[in-house]
């Protein structure tokens, strides 16, 4: 079994231990904001390791759409590139674990739905957009 790298940054490993030590029972919503969370459990590119990061939940039909936004940073957030070389993730949505493949959405039409769709859920996307010249990449999580 692959190791578990935990989180680096203090707030972000935080939040999944919290997530993941009850259960999913606690630690649900970002940052203390209200708004729902999940965990995305995944494998990186380079260390092969098992790695976890808290994303907004923004769920259309049976999938859950992902935002790879870092505040609007001019880089893509790691999970990025784990998730183009490694698309099999794992979903905890609180109690609820779900085993995902995801697909990056790279037709504008169908991005554009996804976006509106997650920006309806947090409207911050629409200002890290903004923020930023980079295209903020949107990938979509499917049953397997």
């Amino acid at each position: 079994m692959a190791e578990y790298i935990p989180p680096a940054l203090d707030w972000v490993r935080k939040q999944v231990e919290i997530y993941e030590s009850s259960g999913g029972t606690e630690g649900t919503t970002l940052l203390d904001t209200g708004m729902p969370c999940i965990i995305v459990t995944h494998m990186g590119q380079k260390s092969a390791a098992i790695r976890k990061i808290p994303l907004m939940r923004v769920k259309v039909k049976e999938a859950y759409v992902l935002i790879g936004s870092m505040g609007g940073q001019p880089k893509n957030p790691a999970w990025v590139y784990n998730l183009r070389a490694n698309p099999d993730v794992e979903i905890r949505d609180q109690t609820e674990l779900f085993n995902m493949k995801v697909r990056e959405v790279t037709d504008s039409a169908e991005r554009q739905v996804l976006w509106d769709e997650s920006a309806k859920v947090y409207p911050p996307y629409n200002d890290y957009q903004a923020k930023t010249s980079r295209v903020i990449p949107v990938f979509v999580a499917e049953a397997v």
